[in-house]
């Protein structure tokens, strides 16, 4: 269980000084699951690479990269993939599968990964304490690709996503926000500015208007359970691919 009546305290962005990334708020040596949550409720995350020994690091980025629900585009090329997708899409069915084959995605210009085995370790207990999620995409009884993040109100924090097959996570990625959108749910934060989630509305905002969004999202509850949709919107998906 975790106490979500306490929030746990960060410093203020650059208190490391001269030198330091300016968007760090916080260095420590472990990820208790209370400093976890509290770290969402404050729109922070820890990000840092365990294999070459760094402690926890967390970060509270400027500016901050996310989608407003209301301004989501869907690419028409994966709109027309989605019509014959080849996959079946399931929902929290393998969150462990999923957050290791982030891991092991290779990632252009990434010699490593930064989801180490401490970073794992607390993502799957936070799943077990309801607030981390997945979205997995199955061919043929195999995965083929999937994506996880963190849940709390109306606001999904997305973490990470690995394809092993074409279009497998993209297709992923517009099912759940469609359903996270049907839901209730009113902004997808994406960190940090990547072309892969840019193209479907993502923007970059400043940390204080982020932070304003999320004091106003992270309280308000989904209208409709998020499974319960994605399961709607992804069994539309795979009846209407199989009655052509």
């Amino acid at each position: 269980m975790v106490d979500t009546t306490r929030i746990l305290g960060f410093n203020e962005p650059g208190f490391l000084g001269a030198g330091f990334n300016k968007d760090i708020v916080g260095v420590t040596n472990g990820i208790s699951q209370e400093r976890l949550y509290s770290a969402y409720m404050q729109g922070i995350f820890p990000w840092f690479n365990e294999d070459d020994g760094e402690p926890v690091v967390w970060y509270s980025p400027n500016p901050r990269f996310c989608l407003p629900m209301e301004e989501l585009h869907v690419p028409s090329s994966v709109d027309k993939f989605l019509k014959h997708t080849p996959f079946s899409y399931t929902f929290d069915k393998d969150f462990s599968a999923v957050i290791h084959g982030c891991r092991a995605m290779s990632r252009a210009g990434q010699g490593g990964t930064w989801i180490g085995e401490k970073m794992i370790r607390a993502y799957e207990e936070f799943h077990e304490n309801g607030f981390a999620h997945s979205v997995e995409v199955w061919h043929e009884g195999w995965l083929a690709g999937g994506l996880y993040g963190v849940l709390i109100g109306s606001v999904f924090m997305g973490e990470s996503m690995f394809t092993l097959e074409s279009n497998s996570s993209k297709s992923a990625f517009v099912l759940f926000a469609r359903a996270f959108a049907a839901s209730g749910g009113k902004l997808i934060d994406s960190q940090v500015y990547t072309q892969n989630i840019a193209r479907y509305g993502a923007r970059n905002i400043s940390r204080d208007a982020f932070l304003r969004l999320e004091g106003e999202y992270l309280s308000l509850p989904l209208e409709k359970s998020l499974s319960a949709e994605f399961e709607r919107v992804a069994n539309a998906v795979v009846m209407r691919r199989n009655s052509l």
